[in-house]
């Protein structure tokens, strides 16, 4: 039965790759962008995958503003998404404030999905899916860098505390929604595939971007994750796993929620 999937980061990589295998497979398809010209390429193909229906939406996920008013521009439309698809992503960049002072690294990994995800539940079924991209690397968060107030001058460091606070957000509101749904799912899609995010943080060619897509797709997809909510899916180990400690850690993951709330406005 063809779904609505909303992919973030569908221009290139993982994510879309992710949106043609799904539009092969009939599905119609929301995909989120920065630049309008590759929004159109990326739809051009899904098209040509054999997509049912494509809408397409332009946002700078630094700027939580712009999230925002994709989430209204989602909801003009009565656009109801039966799986979100957390792809958009960075690992390095060279101004990491925003306009707001934001950490980007935090605001894109973490903060822009969150927004997006708890802005657009209320439309989705309740046999719906978050699936949340994590990845191995992750680190503990300290709140102080999540909120701004400190500036990390590691790359790796902001990515590995941003990837966990992402998991910390996927485990404590998949667990809230258990009963009811939809289910949010925490995946790490495999190390070092060959995204654009690799290799110009790591310097290296990559692996096959399939084994990521290939997971993505049984995440958003398959009964074997239909009771996964607020778990962890390690694609390096083929299997549900524990994530980092602090993830499970109750006490921890509430003071980043109340943190994230705060950040983007939830009273």
């Amino acid at each position: 039965m063809s779904k609505a999937i909303l992919i973030t980061g569908a221009t290139d990589g993982i994510g879309l790759l992710t949106a043609q295998k799904l539009a092969a497979l009939g599905h119609s398809l929301l995909i989120h962008g920065r630049s309008e010209a590759k929004l159109n390429a990326a739809a051009k193909t899904l098209r040509e995958c054999g997509a049912v229906s494509i809408s397409t939406y332009r946002a700078d996920f630094s700027d939580l503003a712009e999230v925002a008013a994709m989430v209204q521009q989602i909801k003009s439309q009565s656009v109801a998404p039966d799986v979100i698809i957390n792809n958009a992503g960075v690992y390095n960049i060279a101004q990491p404030l925003n306009a707001s002072g934001q950490d980007v690294r935090f605001v894109v990994n973490a903060l822009a999905p969150y927004l997006l995800t708890t802005s657009l539940l209320s439309l989705m079924p309740p046999g719906g899916r978050v699936i949340n991209l994590s990845s191995a690397a992750q680190a503990p968060v300290d709140l102080q860098a999540l909120t701004g107030k400190k500036i990390l001058n590691d790359d790796f460091a902001a990515y590995a505390q941003s990837k966990l606070a992402l998991t910390m957000w996927s485990h404590q509101l998949g667990l809230e929604l258990k009963s009811k749904g939809p289910a949010i799912i925490a995946v790490n899609p495999g190390s070092l595939l060959a995204s654009k995010m690799v290799k110009e943080g790591f310097g290296v060619a990559g692996n096959d971007l399939s084994i990521g897509a290939d997971i993505l797709l049984k995440a958003a997809l398959s009964p074997e994750f239909d009771q996964a909510s607020g778990l962890y899916f390690d694609n390096d180990k083929g299997a549900f796993a524990d994530p980092h400690p602090d993830a499970l850690n109750e006490v921890k993951g509430g003071k980043v929620m109340r943190e994230l709330n705060r950040l983007i406005n939830i009273e």
